[in-house]
């Protein structure tokens, strides 16, 4: 299976979730954030192609890091390989981050679609950026409509459940 990336994995960064992180940046979006800070990613037919393969070897050989995160683009509009890499990276110890523009409630009401991901998510921070709502002060995510989902747990209770920031 080939997976549409933005960019190489980027490892070491400290500000896409907790700890020490590696993030895989998918291309393609159509959520049309105003001011996105990476509408590079956002053409469904741009950045490279790469095989799941390439991109488990490159999770083979990680070092030092607490986990990966999912971003871009949107992880969600490549839902079957955002899945198994997921599924791959929780085989290899890592926690799971993932970055989208949808909502929670959106993206459970289509179970069917979607729920095999967010079973394979520990963290899901959701909602499109919206520069109205832009604050520095967010932790992890650019406004103060996005949430950070401890998805594990939301899962568990049948309701949604808040990410403990620290």
């Amino acid at each position: 299976m080939l997976v549409q990336l933005a960019s190489s994995i980027q490892k070491d960064s400290i500000v896409d979730g907790l700890g020490i992180r590696s993030v895989i940046w998918f291309q393609g979006c159509s959520h049309n954030c105003k001011e996105c800070h990476n509408p590079e990613t956002h053409d469904l037919l741009g950045g490279y192609s790469v095989s799941l393969e390439d991109i488990y070897k490159e999770i083979d050989n990680l070092e030092f890091q607490d986990g990966i995160t999912l971003s871009g683009g949107d992880p969600f509009f490549q839902v079957e390989a955002a899945t198994k890499i997921a599924e791959y990276a929780h085989k290899k110890g890592l926690n799971v981050w993932s970055y989208t523009g949808f909502v929670y409630e959106d993206l459970i009401k289509n179970k069917d679609k979607y729920l095999k991901l967010l079973s394979n998510i520990d963290v899901l921070i959701d909602g499109p950026f919206m520069i109205n709502k832009k604050s520095f002060s967010c932790k992890f995510r650019g406004s103060t409509n996005q949430r950070i989902i401890d998805m594990n747990e939301t899962l568990k209770k049948g309701v949604l459940v808040l990410h403990d920031e620290n």
